[in-house]
């Protein structure tokens, strides 16, 4: 398989490795910057193009979109336009989404959007606790997701990217990259309400706190916080069932339940191996991509389409409404 990546910031070198990972061996990469080709090229020894004209002109069985969320879009009608499966990054902008959908149905082509959090195990843990009853019936979950802004990139000032864009600020991106997972465990949002607002002193017209109540069609309800202002880094969640609780801490890799008011149970959870320069581990990103080349391969259907995730950002449109009334 011949796999096209657009985009070799820090996500696109992610996803080389991840395909590389996956036993891909004919990877083509373009990015506007010379540098990042050099880069890649070097690195991991693949093929970049100068224009994303003669990297079409490879004739990809498959690209993956790694560019800055605004870009998605055009990319992506520009794959689906030429039959090509593909595979997007976490977005965060509805503009255009209709039209892509219908392109996408129309062409029959393979699409699917990020949805790295479900391969993490504290999610796929959560998930099998919800569904096999072991604590019981789920009711409640409360969970924060924050970290630094400027330690997403370090070698770099956050107003040299997206992050620092208002629409597509790091806190409000993140709001979708968690809310896909929490719908896959516990349904999706039925009702939504919120607050944004900028409470540190960021250099950045951003909103750096999204706060959200949220009703699942299956009646869980949840409390979730994002926010781009932890140091040290958060990820801490709760779930309330009727006959127990489970504790996830992302950031330690560990897990705990207690049934029945019991002593609590504890679990270390895989932790994976990051790559130097990186935060998250590299085996959901990994396995991720195996499943969307699965689907390409037509041995699956993707792990989460853009109908998927098109409902996810309407969530959080709906969150900004409620905020602004």
């Amino acid at each position: 398989m011949r796999v096209l990546v657009i985009g070799l910031g820090s996500m696109g070198k992610r996803r080389v490795r991840n395909l590389l990972a996956n036993g891909v061996k004919n990877v083509i990469g373009f990015d506007t910057r010379p540098d990042r080709r050099a880069e890649a090229s070097s690195n991991y020894s693949i093929k970049v193009a100068d224009s994303l004209e003669a990297a079409w002109d490879a004739k990809p069985d498959a690209a993956v979109i790694s560019l800055p969320p605004h870009l998605h879009v055009e990319a992506e009608m520009d794959s689906a336009t030429r039959s090509v499966p593909f595979f997007v990054e976490a977005g965060v902008l509805l503009d255009g989404m209709d039209e892509l959908i219908e392109r996408v149905e129309h062409k029959r082509v393979i699409a699917m959007a990020s949805c790295t959090m479900r391969y993490f195990p504290g999610p796929r843990l959560i998930k099998r606790v919800a569904a096999d009853g072991s604590l019981g019936k789920p009711l409640v979950w409360q969970y924060q997701s924050g970290q630094y802004l400027p330690d997403w990139h370090p070698w770099e000032p956050i107003s040299d990217y997206y992050v620092s864009r208002r629409d597509t600020g790091g806190c409000r991106e993140i709001v979708p990259f968690e809310l896909t997972w929490l719908v896959d465990v516990f349904g999706n949002v039925e009702a939504i309400q919120g607050s944004h607002s900028k409470v540190s002193s960021l250099d950045a017209d951003i909103d750096d706190l999204y706060t959200a109540e949220i009703i699942h069609d299956t009646g869980v309800r949840g409390q979730l916080m994002v926010d781009v202002i932890s140091r040290p880094p958060v990820r801490g969640f709760r779930l309330t069932c009727d006959e127990g609780t489970l504790e996830w801490d992302g950031i330690a890799n560990t897990a705990r339940t207690s049934r029945l008011g019991g002593e609590w149970k504890n679990e270390e959870l895989q932790t994976g191996h990051a790559q130097k320069g990186y935060i998250n581990p590299e085996e959901p990103y990994i396995a991720e991509i195996a499943d969307f080349l699965s689907a390409v391969r037509g041995e699956r259907p993707p792990a989460n389409t853009l109908r998927e995730d098109r409902e996810i950002l309407r969530a959080l449109v709906a969150l900004e409404t409620t905020a602004a009334q």
